[in-house]
C-alpha cells in the first residue's frame, strides 16, 4: 500500500477533457488507529468532489493530470 495518496479534484476543460488538479494529500493511519485516513487539503474543491490517486513512481508532485 502507498504511504500517501494525492488528493485531486476533477476539472473539465474547454476541450471536454477531464483533468485532475492536486489539492492535497491523504495519509493512511496505522492498522490499530481509530481513524482510517488523514487528509490535508491545500485548496477547497468548488465542485465538492475529491479523487485519490497513488503517487506516480518517479514523478515528484506533478499530478496535474493523473
Amino acid at each position: 500500500m502507498s504511504k500517501y495518496f494525492n488528493v485531486t479534484t476533477p476539472v473539465t476543460g474547454n476541450d471536454g477533457k477531464t483533468r485532475f488538479h492536486k489539492i492535497g494529500v491523504a495519509f493512511p493511519q496505522a492498522e490499530d488507529a481509530r481513524s482510517v485516513m488523514t487528509i490535508r487539503l491545500f485548496a477547497t474543491p468548488t465542485n465538492g468532489e475529491l479523487v485519490l490517486f497513488a503517487p506516480n513512481s518517479g514523478s515528484e508532485g506533478n499530478s496535474d493530470s493523473e
